[in-house]
């Protein structure tokens, strides 16, 4: 975590909500759960609990990604959702700027991670000892310097899509931790969570929810 922590102060960005769950643009700059220390206090989930009152965590976005986040408001729901992010049943769908042009149309990461201990909270690849990570990608449009990206990530590991990218050798722009020099000369990590897929923990009925990217 950076020195100082200066988070958005934009109002609650409310995606939908009804009486199992809430979801909600995440402002990129904002921590998702508290961080260590009084200074981390301020995150989306103090500020979802504060105008519902009885909202549970269920998963989390790296602070400087923005967009979807859904949280369960009863204990069933948290039940619910948590099995299908464990069991792997949930979609999402995260748009990205990446350094560099990427030639092919679309492709597949297969690259197990683990946290780089010395460097934490950075992760790297390690065949040895790292955990399975997927991610399907496809390019959506080329510039001169960058590419436009849809990433789907079929697992969940920390920072994957941001580790995944820079092993391609594209890192995804403004990222404070894996770019480097012009890659990172960005007012913020060009990384969105787009959509999410799920199904309502009330009745079972499939949901899809999305939140325009911003960049």
């Amino acid at each position: 975590m950076t020195d100082s922590y200066d988070p958005p102060q934009e109002p609650l960005a409310i995606l939908h909500d009804d009486h199992e769950v809430l979801l909600v643009d995440k402002p990129s700059g904002l921590l998702s759960v508290p961080g260590k220390g009084p200074d981390l206090t301020d995150c989306l989930l103090a500020r979802v609990q504060a105008v519902f009152p009885t909202a549970l965590l269920v998963h989390r976005l790296d602070r400087d990604t923005s967009g979807v986040m859904i949280f369960a408001l009863t204990p069933h729901a948290q039940r619910h959702l948590g099995l299908q992010f464990e069991k792997r049943q949930t979609k999402k769908t995260y748009v990205a700027r990446v350094w560099g042009q990427i030639a092919e149309k679309t492709g597949t990461i297969d690259l197990p991670l683990i946290v780089d201990w010395p460097k934490r909270p950075k992760q790297m690849v390690d065949h040895e000892n790292g955990k399975p990570a997927l991610t399907e990608w496809r390019t959506v449009r080329t510039g001169q310097n960058e590419t436009r990206v849809r990433l789907m990530p079929r697992t969940g590991r920390s920072h994957q899509l941001r580790v995944h990218m820079l092993a391609m050798g594209h890192p995804i722009l403004g990222d404070p931790f894996y770019a480097e020099g012009p890659a990172r000369d960005y007012p913020r990590l060009m990384l969105h969570s787009e959509t999410l897929q799920f199904r309502h923990p009330d009745g079972g009925q499939g949901m899809r929810i999305t939140a325009k990217c911003p960049f």
